[in-house]
């Protein structure tokens, strides 16, 4: 464990026994002033973590839902530099933390070490890069580390035990199980068997751990609650995000929704 502030929100959830409540949001959906005002709702109504996705043109780990989010904020005008100053102005306000989700290519095309310090200089507490496999990650991992910004790396249920151990040895913050193999997307059940893998993950390696990829309903995060540390909830959020924007009458909808999920992250549950 290290000092940095997602290990202490973890640590904190742990001596109350709640769950990180984690949701999502592509930056630039619908465009940049919206997402700020997402962030402020966000961290106003239970957010332990925000994870803010950074969009790139080929969004070849997600559904349809986060793939038509990514759509609109290319098209208006998002650029990872604006994800950074949306970042840097959320913190003026809020100390909730940032994890930035994206792709390899804009972080490198961006600059790596200039991206580390210009992350840092914006508030960004974590870093998550989709495609970016751990083994080839040492080099991005220490530079964001240099900065005091965790690398995070994604688990599946068929990680096997040589991934788990270069994911042990590199990776910080926490780790991101994701229920599937396929892409992100809403679901009702969440696969037979993942709470075996997601135990021997959590006996292999002692970061939290938290479960991804089809939350779509407080009755799957209460289901799993005794088995993973936090849940990241994406595309049931950004499709009733989508529906907010475009209609008056969803808004009401959308943060009563949220507040669900947030309850049920937040609700201590027997062992």
């Amino acid at each position: 464990m290290n000092n940095n502030k997602i290990t202490k929100v973890f640590e904190g959830l742990k001596i109350t026994g709640k769950k990180a409540f984690i949701p999502y949001i592509t930056a630039g959906d619908p465009d940049i002033t919206k997402t700020l005002e997402a962030l402020a709702i966000f961290a106003d109504n239970g957010a332990d973590i925000i994870e803010l996705g950074v969009p790139f043109s080929d969004p070849m780990a997600d559904g349809p839902v986060i793939q038509r989010a990514t759509e609109r904020a290319l098209k208006s005008g998002t650029t990872l530099k604006k994800v950074l100053q949306t970042v840097r102005d959320f913190k003026e306000r809020y100390s909730a933390s940032i994890v930035l989700m994206g792709y390899y290519n804009p972080f490198w095309a961006y600059g790596i070490e200039a991206f580390a310090k210009d992350a840092r200089a914006a508030g960004v507490d974590a870093v998550l890069t989709v495609d970016l496999p751990p083994e080839e990650a040492k080099t991005f991992v220490d530079l964001l580390w240099e900065q005091g910004i965790v690398s995070i790396f994604l688990a599946t249920p068929v990680t096997d035990r040589r991934r788990i151990q270069v994911i042990k040895r590199i990776g910080r913050g926490f780790i991101y199980f994701v229920s599937v193999t396929g892409v992100t997307g809403e679901r009702n059940t969440l696969p037979e068997g993942i709470k075996d893998k997601i135990d021997e993950i959590r006996s292999r390696i002692k970061l939290p751990l938290v479960l991804g990829f089809g939350i779509s309903a407080p009755d799957i995060i209460r289901e799993y609650a005794n088995h993973v540390d936090g849940f990241v909830v994406g595309s049931a959020l950004v499709k009733r995000w989508e529906d907010a924007c475009q209609s008056h009458e969803e808004p009401e909808a959308f943060l009563t929704f949220f507040k669900e999920l947030a309850e049920a992250c937040h609700t201590v549950c027997p062992p």
